[in-house]
């Protein structure tokens, strides 16, 4: 039985579908069942991943865990201490590539850290994708292009290998089921850089429209987003990041092709299969 906390988000949702195909067992860990919409065939707990207390029925018979940090927050070490109690494994961590390639504000990179540190002292099999940013990130631009074919924001000469969710789990499958991924850290990229005018204009395509990036000082897209609701933290960690991308593109790796035998799906792809919600 193979445990995926933030089973409803991007990577958890494909990861849990990937395995069900691979005819593995799966508990599928959510806040809520309201709204989850899991597979038949999958175990549904709800519980909260960062009140680990909410989920000691969850690890009985369980022998991996995908652990998601921003589903687990700062309980990671005592999440893992009873998963490894009752018996599990493995622990494969959604890491990001910041870790290895720093950009942006230096505390969001030691949050995934954390959690990695936490990995390693569970005395549990670890393995940790430290990925890019995920093409889904894309989906924040889809108001906008419903109302227009210009997207503003800011640093539009940020260029990164964005990566589609899928090969994050199909390398996750990899990595829950087999031995020979032990202390291994992957920095898992897509096929290609791309500025955010890149982006935008590969969606166009995907949509039949000419889309364009109409630049906006920084502080202009910071206040926008804080008049959104949003706590600080979206934007200090979106525009710190980009500002040092549009000086330095993100790393780009092989690695997806190496592990998969396949190249890695490309933003293009992942454009075409979400047109709908740009429409």
């Amino acid at each position: 039985m193979i445990v995926i906390t933030g089973a409803t988000g991007t990577v958890g949702r494909e990861t849990v579908q990937l395995l069900l195909d691979a005819g593995h067992k799966v508990k599928a860990v959510s806040r809520t069942a309201s709204g989850a919409d899991m597979p038949d065939g999958v175990e549904m707990v709800v519980g909260d991943p960062s009140q680990p207390q909410t989920l000691r029925a969850v690890w009985e018979g369980s022998e991996a865990v995908l652990l998601i940090p921003r589903a687990v927050g700062n309980a990671a070490a005592e999440l893992l201490a009873a998963a490894a109690e009752h018996g599990a494994r493995r622990v494969v961590v959604i890491s990001a590539a910041t870790v290895e390639y720093p950009a942006g504000e230096s505390r969001f990179a030691e949050g995934f850290m954390a959690v990695e540190d936490a990995a390693k002292a569970s005395g549990l099999i670890w393995t940790f994708l430290r990925c890019s940013d995920f093409d889904a990130n894309s989906l924040a631009w889809a108001p906008q292009i419903h109302a227009g074919d210009v997207v503003r924001g800011a640093y539009g000469a940020a260029a990164t290998s964005p990566i589609h969710q899928r090969d994050i789990a199909a390398v996750a499958v990899k990595a829950l089921t087999a031995p020979d991924h032990a202390s291994r850290a992957y920095v898992l990229t897509g096929p290609e850089s791309l500025t955010q005018r890149d982006k935008v204009r590969i969606i166009g395509e995907a949509l039949g429209r000419t889309l364009s990036f109409a630049e906006l000082a920084p502080e202009q897209v910071r206040a926008a987003m804080l008049a959104q609701g949003l706590p600080d933290d979206v934007p200090d960690r979106l525009l710190g990041s980009l500002a040092d991308y549009a000086r330095e593109a993100g790393p780009t790796t092989d690695t997806v092709r190496k592990l998969l035998g396949r190249p890695a799906l490309s933003f293009a792809v992942w454009a075409v299969e979400n047109a709908g919600a740009f429409q």
